[in-house]
């Protein structure tokens, strides 16, 4: 029997996160969960409101639930509530109420925290290409108030996967291709 890790992926738009964590369960060879806002953004009608945010976070964990059945050893998740946490912080000025107790970042082994060093990638999704090292430093703050196991991860290509690779092993999360 095998306790399964699981490890988070976080940080500002367009920082590389979905390749990351694609990258990263392709690695070993096990599942990861994708960024349930950006399904739900593309079928939803309207701009998104700040009461689309829960509905949006149950998603996430829903699929997370989902996922992990179907994982080995290790579940990559593209983000996690943080995200939701610190976006409705930056976007609304606070947080939302009825996140607050969907929060547990202490459900994850580790958390990968994406650094701003690769160039901006416009997306109908994103939105503030100008606040990146703001909502970089909103993370770092909010990782360290949670008190959970974290690493930033930078470089571009190949080398922020390798470079990844090198935190988890240094975190012993992982050591070596399963």
């Amino acid at each position: 029997m095998h306790t399964l890790k699981k490890i988070a992926i976080v940080g500002p738009e367009s920082t590389g996160k979905s390749n990351l964590t694609e990258s990263l369960a392709d690695h070993f060879g096990t599942a990861w969960v994708p960024e349930f806002a950006r399904y739900y953004l593309d079928l939803l009608p309207r701009p998104y409101l700040p009461e689309d945010l829960p509905t949006m976070a149950r998603g996430q964990l829903a699929w997370e639930a989902g996922l992990h059945r179907q994982a080995s050893h290790h579940l990559f998740c593209d983000t996690n509530l943080l995200v939701y946490q610190v976006w409705s912080e930056f976007k609304y000025g606070y947080l939302l109420p009825s996140l607050k107790p969907m929060i547990h970042l202490d459900a994850y082994d580790f958390h990968l925290l994406t650094d701003i060093d690769l160039p901006w990638q416009d997306d109908p999704q994103r939105e503030h290409p100008h606040a990146r090292k703001e909502l970089f430093d909103h993370y770092l703050n909010a990782l360290r108030e949670a008190d959970v196991p974290f690493a930033v991860v930078s470089g571009s290509g190949e080398h922020r996967l390798e470079h990844a690779l090198w935190q988890l092993e240094q975190a012993g999360i992982a050591c070596s291709k399963v």
